[in-house]
């Protein structure tokens, strides 16, 4: 049989026909030699800081997930049981600049419009209605954007963390490339911008701790623990990260999609403390089974590359040097079903570890712009379409284990 005459032909074919423009392009020329420079690139990939015992399931885990996920009664629990309260935010909302100098906008998950010091940053901007490559499968939209793009109006930065659907949506950045935008993202992750038609000018790519300026708002890209790709030959050549940004009166932080890790401690001091950070709390892999009874949650799949709420207030006081200032702002749940947990779980633990550590939370519906020097959205809104949640993480001592371990930290600082 000649090679022309391959069964496996018409299947690769089959394959690479599915594989439409939202896949992205691997990074090659100059920008693969920049990935091979890197001090994070080893042995072919982008390496985590501290490792990842599980940056991605083995085949047995993944089989016993697909199982549990698919369950009809675990299903029910994923969503919200009514509609999603959505903020009617207007165009006026937004265009006024902010008293205090610096507003918040969650989209939802982990879409944030920051305006600073008299600028606009747009956050891992997703409009789409599935985090995935086609239109007709994949996870879907919990509750409509708040407003359509188009009344976004002029944004001077758009950062990504990394090159997840969830994080990069082919048709946002389409939209928001033809209003002029530029864009800063982790190294690596320009080979999908400029597939999708943005000018190689317009694109800041940055290894860890490169900073670029932007309209006088400095823009640094932090280590995060967490991994990439957009289809299933990954080669991790796409660097993810999490972003210190600076104006000339504020400073924020926007986690992306990371795992605990002490790396926080050391942003933290090289960039904080922050006004208001913008912290993963939600798609973590760590359960509690039926017949688990401790308050500490078993391993999931992939326990290094998400953070519990207890880990992300953890990570939230580490960036503040121990101190529970500025303001947290829960991102990266409640939009989309993309874990194992209840649907409100995450923003109920959160409030509970915030409050045990008297910690300012926001909790606005999606949409609903504040001021973290200003009144804080703190009313628990997603109660009213929420099912019953155990909230087996209070256990006898509530949720006060993380304080103690945080407290107990900064009393060993203080030793040294």
């Amino acid at each position: 049989m000649t090679s022309a005459d391959s069964p496996q032909k018409p299947l690769r074919a089959k394959l690479r026909g599915l594989r439409t423009a939202a896949f992205g392009a691997d990074p090659a020329g100059e920008r693969m030699e920049r990935i091979r420079r890197s001090p994070n690139f080893a042995d072919g990939v982008f390496q985590n800081p501290e490792g990842t015992g599980a940056a991605r399931p083995s085949s047995g885990s993944m089989a016993g997930l697909m199982k549990t996920y698919f369950r009809k009664e675990e299903r029910v629990l994923r969503a919200p049981a009514g509609t999603v309260p959505v903020y009617a935010t207007t165009l006026a909302d937004i265009a006024e600049p902010p008293a205090s100098g610096l507003r918040l906008t969650w989209m939802g998950h982990s879409t944030v419009l920051a305006q600073i010091d008299g600028r606009r940053v747009l956050f891992d901007p997703v409009w789409g209605e599935r985090c995935s490559p086609f239109d007709f499968a994949g996870p879907k939209r919990l509750h409509p954007v708040p407003f359509p793009l188009r009344s976004l109006g002029e944004v001077d930065v758009v950062v990504i963390s990394h090159d997840h659907y969830d994080h990069l949506d082919m048709p946002t950045i389409r939209a928001l490339t033809a209003a002029g935008t530029v864009f800063a993202v982790p190294l690596g992750v320009g080979a999908h911008l400029e597939h999708w038609g943005v000018p190689q000018s317009r694109i800041r790519e940055l290894d860890w701790n490169e900073t670029t300026e932007v309209a006088g708002i400095s823009l640094t890209a932090t280590p995060a623990r967490h991994f990439c790709g957009r289809g299933l030959r990954n080669q991790q050549h796409t660097l993810w990260a999490s972003w210190a940004v600076a104006g000339p009166e504020h400073r924020i932080y926007h986690s992306g999609d990371t795992g605990y890790f002490d790396g926080f401690k050391d942003i933290g001091a090289a960039h904080g403390p922050f006004d208001a950070t913008m912290i993963q709390i939600g798609a973590y892999s760590p359960y509690w089974p039926e017949s688990h009874t401790d308050t500490t949650p078993l391993p999931g799949a992939w326990p290094d590359i998400h953070m519990t709420p207890a880990e992300g207030l953890r990570a939230h006081l580490d960036l503040q040097g121990q101190q529970a200032t500025g303001v947290l702002l829960p991102i990266h749940w409640g939009t989309f079903n993309l874990a194992m947990h209840a649907w409100a779980e995450p923003a109920e633990w959160t409030r509970d570890v915030a409050e045990e550590a008297g910690q300012a939370v926001a909790f606005p519906c999606p949409g609903q712009p504040f001021e973290p020097a200003g009144t804080l959205p703190v009313d628990p809104w997603w109660r009213g379409v929420s099912r019953p949640i155990a909230r087996p993480w209070r256990g006898p001592d509530g949720a006060r284990a993380v304080v103690r371990e945080a407290r107990e930290e900064l009393g060993l600082v203080a030793e040294r």
